[in-house]
């Protein structure tokens, strides 16, 4: 069963875009967006071919063109074809730079990085036996198919899923449910991740269920877990919990939803280990209420959203992080690790480490950073496309 709209076989741009200055210096650097309000000439439907030229004529690149708040996305900086051939040599070279660099008995993983891997907008991920192809706009369709003719050649999945990552600029935007493309899925899905074992729903959107992108953080934090506690906020379906408790610490794991830890509950059973303390709890709540208790951690663990909204309250990852970091001190003893996490781009690391700093001074403490993450090798972070390096991942000892 064929995907979507696909490709012909030479699929060249007959339209065309002229683009500012501004956006030709940035395109000759690499950065594969061109904005709205960067386009001076020209007009295209959304998922049409076009040729990228500077205000002198000269061309940029080839790109999809979009009407959201990119304009178009390059994938060639020359006006060759966007072909099945292209679109292979693409996947095949990702493929390249992951294989031999996984952990062992590791089966959750990235083969396509979007921007970072050339392929803009697009997303493959590797969930045991099968696959999701995941899409930031509708633009990119056209796409679909030689995408999923290059991991069937590759991976010989047993599915191939379609998932959407709408962007929270573009709220008016529909976003269709996730669906299969290929083969048959299942809903539950059994995955490692250097031999722990994760139950995943493939096809479940942005709720899969395990953030792969922080497999070599888990994998550091491993050696220091044994007779120690942790407290593990906004844990989603405790990955980090049940890691930290294959190796011997005892946990307590907070996330506002019931449904995710009940999840959670199953990935410790999947393991065999016993769940420890798994509360459905608002994280400020919860830490107040353990402070007023007495109760103290050797490590607490902080990976909140980026943006969240609930009968408690809107969480900013931008705004709230400092006092979150003060209420975490203050059942943390000297000592103790903070462990930090951020996945929100529009943050740097050096602003991050900032956010840290101040929740400190809240409480009164200070910070000494021991370790400092990021993403593993099969989310690889293009040095010409800032974005692409999202992740901060900090352990500090706290004084």
């Amino acid at each position: 069963m064929k995907s979507g709209r696909s490709i012909p076989g030479a699929y060249r741009a007959e339209s065309a875009l002229t683009v500012n200055g501004y956006s030709e210096k940035w395109l000759r650097q690499g950065f594969p967006w061109v904005y709205p309000n960067e386009v001076t000439a020209g007009r295209a439907r959304p998922g049409e071919l076009v040729r990228l030229l500077s205000p002198s004529g000269v061309v940029l690149g080839t790109a999809l063109a979009d009407d959201g708040w990119i304009a178009a996305r390059r994938f060639r900086d020359d006006d060759g074809p966007l072909d099945a051939a292209f679109v292979r040599t693409r996947v095949e070279a990702a493929w390249a730079l992951r294989n031999g660099v996984l952990p062992p008995e590791t089966t959750a993983w990235r083969l396509v990085n979007a921007e970072n891997d050339d392929l803009p907008g697009v997303r493959v991920d590797v969930w045991g036996t099968q696959v999701v192809i995941t899409l930031d706009a509708a633009a990119l369709s056209p796409l679909l198919d030689p995408l999923a003719d290059a991991v069937e050649a590759l991976l010989a999945p047993s599915a191939i899923l379609l998932a959407w990552r709408p962007d929270p600029r573009e709220k008016d935007r529909p976003t269709p449910p996730p669906r299969v493309l290929r083969g048959a899925s299942e809903a539950e899905e059994r995955v490692t991740e250097r031999g722990v074992t994760f139950l995943v729903r493939p096809g479940a959107g942005k709720d899969v269920g395990l953030f792969p992108d922080m497999r070599d953080n888990r994998g550091w934090l491993a050696p220091h877990w044994r007779g120690r506690t942790l407290l593990n906020l906004f844990a989603h379906t405790g990955a980090f919990s049940v890691a930290a408790a294959k190796e011997g610490a005892e946990t307590v794991t907070v996330d506002l939803s019931q449904g995710y830890l009940d999840r959670a509950a199953a990935n410790f059973a999947a393991n065999g280990l016993p769940p420890g303390e798994l509360l459905a709890e608002d994280s400020f709540k919860a830490l107040d209420r353990l402070r007023r208790q007495g109760r103290k951690f050797d490590r607490v663990l902080l990976d909140p959203p980026g943006h969240s909204h609930s009968k408690d309250g809107t969480w900013s990852g931008e705004q709230d992080y400092a006092r979150l970091v003060a209420a975490a001190l203050r059942v943390l003893p000297s000592g103790g690790w903070l462990i930090a996490a951020s996945n929100l781009g529009s943050v740097s690391p050096h602003r991050f480490q900032g956010m840290l700093v101040n929740g400190a001074r809240k409480a009164d403490r200070r910070l000494r950073m021991v370790h400092d993450g990021s993403q593993p090798p099969d989310f690889p972070a293009a040095l010409h496309f800032p974005e692409g390096r999202y992740l901060k991942f900090v352990v500090c000892a706290a004084d």
